[in-house]
């Protein structure tokens, strides 16, 4: 049976015309806690024990369907819904809500043989059944009958009690998915978008190795950077205008399930994606195959999957970051944990005290669900060893008796945590496009380093150093950016004419940037300017260059912001800059550069912009921070912490300020108090101002101002 496509490819792919269902996210009673379930995974029935434990858990939300399509349809046109009724009626007498997984994200083995299409191709050619998301999700084929299982299964689901709510899709991308019919809706693309082909050539610098064309059915296929993939194009501004289109093929797929999803479901009932984040064994940096400001307009709740690791490598930096992210995709609003680990891998496998550290660190960043992947263990297949809470013998462990005080402790005291609202002073602007086209090019033939490992570093000394971070992208700046005291810019190599001269405006009105090398190097297109370094920015910035080189036995002069010389690092990269209305801060030393900036900083109308020409080591860049964050006047009671002890705070439903404080780390400490006068939420202790809170070894203290 051929499936005829009934709108054009481009229109099915690019459209941008959404109806979104723009719901405000629901509010908790009480922060949800939950697992991922699989009844169908079970080597034997244990559906009534395995609630019996759950409700000792104080579990009160599950995650079923996403995983089991072949399940609910084992051929073609056959489905068999009962496993998802028999466990939602037994939730639900049990009082357990549940969110249901549209199950699109592995596909079934007779729709893979049926249509092989369905299998995206990608620059190391057509992808084999077996591994989950190795589909396309632009097929026609695959559109088709998802579709029809999404209908099938909201409309058999959508009136049942127990169902809150919907998760789309499952941690989507676009898999590198590259195939032809993707090729012809990018060529349709750009000829929409640049429609002279002789001022495309120009922009996009085609006439280097002949690579022109003079029709658009000339294009040459594209798969992906030249680093990352065995077959790609040359030239760096194609390449990432696909990735960006590849991105929206995303943001299409969600908003088209969503749509679908919408036309069943209840008033009081949400949907939801679990994004994530780039991955390095563990959640890390911002994701590169998907904009994640765009996509979740698709949905009512942003939802996030957060790994990170564990025992005595556990920071909260992911648990944080992660956060901040998924709260910044919804312009501040509360967020819901999908999945993070209970026991995970070997490694992951928390010590004492760690699974509710991070369980309530959780809720510090504004998340009103804390959902572990997953409840019991697999017995086989690919993720045997990647542990629920649960072990293979389905007993209680003590991860899952810590689970169960967690879990009575959110039942206790989770109306005074759920739905806290939180805004920062400080903002990171992140960028998709400056992401991609940093890492076409990084530091130069050889180099490993991509955009995260610049952005993390900068994120991650504002966490020590307890200053509350929110994210910001091109396409928020406009409208948020006017809401922060200080924003940080790292490495933003493609940035369009508009949004750099939207950052000197900002500046200019009294805001504070934190500039770094890279900073405004091309322009959207990957095209590098012409003019002085770095560009439209120089203006606030105060500062130009025209070199730049590989720091090898270079340090900084004078006293840098109280940091022992022996922790002054320059990593990567520096620019070789000279100032013309901005102050130096300090110089490189070394025989030949000595007479470059470094650091500079320069009054642009009411503000301030911090020039920072190389890659800092952690120690310096604290410094320099600390030293911006003091200037754009954002000090606040909790920076009197350092990590281990990490400090958080929100306004809870009742109005009240509440602050929470972490150790992280495996001895008792004391940390400061230097909030108002409050009260410890587990004790009910009075703590004054000033005055200093026992924290055992991986503890946590919860106080809340009294008004």
């Amino acid at each position: 049976m051929m499936i005829k496509n009934t709108l054009p490819l481009l229109t099915l792919l690019i459209s941008s015309s959404f109806t979104v269902h723009a719901i405000e996210p629901s509010h908790v009673d009480t922060p949800y806690f939950g697992v991922a379930y699989y009844t169908e995974y079970m080597p034997y029935e244990r559906l009534s024990k395995d609630i019996e434990m759950m409700k000792a858990a104080h579990i009160n939300v599950v995650r079923i369907g996403e995983s089991t399509w072949a399940t609910m349809e084992p051929e073609e046109g056959q489905f068999d819904f009962s496993p998802l009724d028999k466990v939602l009626d037994a939730m639900n007498e049990a009082g357990i809500k549940v969110i249901i997984g549209t199950p699109t994200y592995a596909i079934p083995s007779w729709l893979a043989k049926k249509y092989p299409d369905v299998l995206a191709v990608t620059a190391s050619g057509q992808n084999k059944y077996g591994a989950r998301q190795n589909m396309d999700i632009t097929n026609p084929h695959y559109r088709y009958y998802a579709k029809r299982i999404i209908n099938k299964m909201i409309a058999h689901v959508a009136n049942h009690p127990a169902v809150i709510g919907y998760q789309i899709d499952n941690e989507t991308k676009h898999y590198g998915t590259s195939g032809p019919e993707v090729q012809k809706a990018f060529v349709s693309y750009l000829q929409q978008t640049y429609p002279d082909i002789n001022a495309f050539n120009r922009e996009f610098g085609l006439d280097y190795w002949s690579n022109r064309i003079a029709r658009w059915e000339d294009f040459p296929e594209v798969h992906g950077s030249v680093f990352d993939t065995p077959t790609t194009s040359i030239n760096a501004s194609i390449t990432t205008e696909f990735a960006k289109f590849q991105r929206q093929l995303v943001t299409d797929f969600l908003q088209w399930e969503a749509d679908l999803v919408n036309q069943y479901k209840r008033p009081d009932q949400f949907v939801t994606q679990n994004f994530d984040l780039d991955w390095r064994g563990y959640s890390y940096g911002l994701q590169s195959n998907v904009n994640h400001f765009k996509a979740a307009k698709a949905v009512d709740v942003a939802g996030i999957d957060i790994y990170h690791p564990t025992q005595n490598l556990l920071t909260g930096t992911e648990i944080s970051f992660g956060g901040d992210m998924a709260r910044s995709m919804k312009n501040g609003k509360n967020y819901f944990v999908i999945e993070t680990e209970a026991q995970g891998f070997a490694e992951w496998t928390p010590y004492p005290g760690q699974l509710r550290l991070q369980a309530y660190s959780h809720l510090a960043s504004g998340a009103n669900m804390v959902g572990y992947w997953h409840w019991s263990s697999t017995h086989n297949a690919f993720e045997t060893y990647w542990k629920g809470l649960l072990s293979h013998d389905f007993e209680p462990n003590p991860t899952y008796q810590e689970a169960a005080q967690i879990g009575g402790e959110f039942a206790q005291y989770g109306k005074q945590l759920a739905n806290l609202k939180i805004h920062h002073d400080t903002a990171i602007l992140v960028s998709n496009e400056a992401q991609t086209a940093f890492n076409e090019f990084r530091f130069g033939w050889g180099s490993q380093e991509k955009y995260n490992d610049i952005l993390r570093p900068f994120y991650d000394a504002l966490y020590r150093m307890n200053v509350g971070v929110d994210f910001i992208s091109p396409s928020t700046l406009a409208e948020q950016i006017k809401h922060y005291k200080l924003v940080v810019v790292p490495a933003l190599y493609a940035a369009s004419d508009e949004l750099l001269e939207q950052l000197n405006r900002y500046v200019e009105q009294g805001g504070h940037v934190v500039y770094t090398f890279k900073d405004g190097f091309s322009n959207e297109h990957v095209k590098v300017r012409s003019s002085h370094q770095p560009g439209i920015i120089n203006a606030s910035a105060g500062v130009y260059y025209s070199q730049f080189v590989k720091p090898e036995h270079v340090s900084l002069k004078g006293d840098l912001f109280g940091v022992d010389p022996d922790d002054i690092q320059i990593k990567y990269w520096m620019e070789l800059v000279k100032p013309t209305t901005a102050k130096v801060l300090t110089h490189y030393q070394h025989a030949a550069w000595g007479d470059y900036a470094a650091i500079t900083e320069n009054q642009y109308g009411s503000g301030l912009a911090t020039y920072i020409g190389f890659m800092p080591g952690d120690k310096l860049l604290e410094g320099i921070l600390a030293d911006a964050v003091k200037k754009a006047g954002i000090h606040t009671p909790a920076q009197s912490n350092h990590f281990p002890v990490i400090v958080k705070s929100g306004i809870n439903d009742e109005g009240h300020s509440v602050h929470y404080l972490f150790n992280y780390s495996d001895k008792p400490i004391q940390a400061q108090y230097n909030f108002p006068n409050g009260k410890s939420l587990f004790d009910a202790q009075e703590v004054a101002q000033g005055t200093h809170v026992n924290l055992p070894a991986w503890g946590v203290s919860i106080i809340i101002e009294q008004k």
